[in-house]
């Protein structure tokens, strides 16, 4: 894979369902004040996440498979396998709220055909067929699939920058700057910025992508440049959408808008036809993103089977280089979410949310790996990136908040028997040394929190 597909995949896994919901999602929590300073805050932060992937990529070379390759060098197998584990059921759980997304997005356009929300008979039908249509393109190779998804990545960004550019035009500075530092109802200043720091690092879960795919890289190099192209256009396109989006709608209005919030603020400043332009841009966005992360969902497991570290089954590839056994994997948990989702309703999709929040631990780990490497070999910069990544992934626990670390437990705990299947498979123990400790601490948590969603005290679907 070359840099434009390595910055495709970059970009495409990013930029899915959530940026068209952005201007929200930001107002419904912040003026436009404390927006602009979360996010400040975001771009030291994922700044510092990428240029540490770059750096990463270049005195770690041989740690292939992006987080879980960084979480196995540093920490052992161990962690490297829970690394792994729960980066991949977060993208898979995430691949079927993406395809659910496709079909209730959809029912505007064909109200006749019982999509609905999405998770409906006829949605889940034509979610499953469009899941394996996704499936038979990756098995035809990760090269092909890569060059569709850089096509669909640029033909997705056309209707997000016609945004910005309609947008701006109608931008009035008087409705920015109306309780620029927030009302009353939404409290002070710091609360408000720490309520858009899940929003936006939402938005840039797959900044990870190229370091995902570095053991497919043409060149060394091309990871690190292809994270930081896909970092800076995205955010100065995140900001764009959201403070240009307060110059149209004030906060209060656009904080009720329904989502995708960006058809009713394009609706707005042009009329009926820019939402309908919207609504199509959230098919062809979602789309392209559910195909990127259709191929880093299994490049993950594929990389842990290649090293023991997932079950060796893991590690077959068919003629064309697809990673066959981890495909088949992946999108045969993608169906079963499906199928679950017609019965869970919104307590699955605030599952959704919950499994994203597992790339967390993952992005905590990678930093840590980095502050220990430059220790090591003495890396000044290593250190500085590793650093500020370090305090902006611990950040971002912290707003998160206990309940998240606490459900994430549960998606963590079952990996732990495909860990010991692993493990004897190689004739080795299960567990060793620290690792018994922190097996325990990761049951513990898991118990805790169904004996708290068993007694009602934690429900799922208000979170």
């Amino acid at each position: 894979m070359g840099l434009g597909a390595l910055s495709s995949l970059v970009v495409g896994s990013m930029i899915g369902s959530g940026v068209f919901s952005l201007p929200q999602n930001m107002a419904a929590g912040a003026g436009a004040g404390a927006i602009l300073l979360g996010w400040a805050v975001t771009a030291v932060g994922m700044l510092s996440l990428a240029l540490m992937f770059v750096q990463l990529s270049r005195q770690a070379p041989d740690a292939i498979g992006g987080v879980y390759g960084y979480a196995r060098a540093g920490f052992g197998d161990f962690v490297g396998f829970n690394s792994a584990w729960g980066y991949w059921l977060s993208a898979v759980i995430g691949n079927a709220g993406y395809l659910i997304i496709i079909f209730s997005s959809l029912a505007y356009f064909l109200p006749n055909l019982g999509f609905g929300d999405g998770n409906t008979a006829a949605g889940i039908a034509g979610a499953s067929v469009l899941l394996w249509l996704y499936h038979a393109l990756v098995l035809r190779g990760v090269k092909s699939a890569a060059a569709v998804n850089t096509v669909v990545t640029l033909a997705k960004l056309v209707p997000l920058a016609l945004f910005g550019v309609l947008v701006a035009l109608a931008f009035q500075a008087r409705s920015f700057s109306l309780d620029f530092w927030g009302s009353e109802a939404l409290g002070p200043v710091f609360g408000q910025v720490k309520s858009t720091m899940l929003v936006t690092v939402w938005a840039f879960i797959g900044i990870e992508g190229a370091a995902v795919f570095s053991g497919r890289a043409r060149e060394p190099g091309d990871v690190g440049r292809a994270t930081v192209i896909g970092f800076l256009l995205t955010i100065v396109l995140y900001m764009a959408i959201t403070l240009l989006s307060l110059g149209v709608v004030p906060q209060a209005e656009l904080a009720a808008m329904k989502n995708p919030s960006t058809a009713a603020v394009l609706e707005r400043a042009v009329g009926s036809w820019g939402a309908v332009l919207m609504l199509g841009g959230v098919l062809l966005s979602v789309g392209g993103a559910m195909l990127s992360w259709t191929m880093l969902a299994a490049e993950v497991p594929f990389s842990a089977g290649k090293e023991r570290v997932f079950p060796a089954a893991f590690e077959r590839e068919n003629a064309q280089g697809a990673p066959t056994t981890a495909l088949w994997w992946s999108n045969g948990v993608v169906q079963l979410m499906l199928l679950l989702s017609f019965f869970a309703g919104d307590a699955y999709l605030a599952l959704i949310k919950l499994a994203t929040s597992t790339i967390l631990v993952p992005y905590l780990l990678c930093a840590l790996f980095a502050l220990k490497l430059s220790l090591r070999k003495g890396g000044a910069a290593l250190g500085l990136t590793g650093g500020v990544a370090t305090v902006y992934s611990l950040w971002l626990l912290y707003a998160a908040g206990p309940i998240y670390l606490l459900l994430t437990a549960l998606i963590y705990a079952p990996g732990l028997a495909v860990h010991a299947w692993s493990q004897r498979a190689q004739g080795r123990s299960v567990l060793r040394g620290a690792e018994w400790a922190l097996a325990a601490v990761l049951v513990a948590a898991a118990a805790a929190t169904l004996a708290m969603l068993a007694n009602g005290s934690l429900d799922l679907a208000k979170i």
